[in-house]
């Protein structure tokens, strides 16, 4: 999953960016409105981390902008305490959520996790597809309850097809949300992660569909 983190203050945003990553989200940063409106204009995000007090352009005029032109990704705003008609301003614009300064990374992040689940239909913090599950809290994932191990690489690609369990999933739509604009991307690895992830699923979870790209499907039951 990609986010757009966007904040001025730079101690502040390379908290956000470490707990983020950490977390195994791909981050690109702005620092200021202008760089954030055409990042968000022309990129593929998952979620949106949008400080309204920003130079150049302020977070609400960002915003707006961006739902006026029919963008939709999920919008988490941070607010100063004090500011309560920022709240209101930002959720009249479009925001999604919001935040006030100071706050727990924790509470960020789970808020994160639901506004990207809400935005691929899913209520739940726990992704099913058939007996495969993805603990979005925990990162854990389980098949038929026992655990399966994978690398950062294959859990990005393995949660972005949780998020959209029977729907096609091009290559390159993959490649968008799982690395940051400034990573080395080469559409050719999500054939190896795939391959990976069929070596550790059972095979049937992941189908190939010739020319389009990926769908997850569930896996078959055990035979009798």
């Amino acid at each position: 999953m990609r986010i757009l983190l966007v904040e001025d203050e730079p101690t502040l945003r390379a908290q956000l960016r470490t707990g983020l990553v950490d977390a195994g989200y791909a981050v690109d940063e702005a620092d200021n409105g202008r760089e954030a409106h055409y990042l968000g204009d022309t990129q593929a995000f998952d979620a949106v981390v949008l400080d309204l007090g920003l130079p150049v352009l302020d977070g609400l005029s960002v915003l707006k902008r961006w739902r006026d032109a029919g963008r939709t990704m999920p919008v988490l705003i941070l607010t100063a305490r004090d500011n309560w008609h920022e709240k209101v301003a930002g959720i009249d614009a479009g925001a999604d959520d919001y935040l006030t300064k100071p706050f727990h990374l924790e509470e960020l992040l789970a808020r994160l996790r639901a506004l990207i689940r809400r935005a691929s239909g899913q209520a739940s913090p726990v992704l099913q597809c058939g007996a495969l599950a993805l603990d979005t809290r925990s990162g854990r994932v389980t098949l038929d309850g026992q655990p399966v191990t994978l690398t950062s690489h294959e859990y990005k690609v393995l949660a972005y097809l949780m998020h959209r369990p029977g729907t096609v999933v091009s290559r390159s739509e993959l490649v968008e949300h799982i690395y940051a604009q400034d990573f080395d991307r080469d559409s050719n690895t999500i054939e190896v992660f795939v391959g990976r992830l069929r070596k550790k699923l059972p095979q049937a979870c992941i189908e190939t569909v010739r020319g389009l790209g990926y769908r997850l499907v569930p896996p078959p039951p055990p035979p009798p």
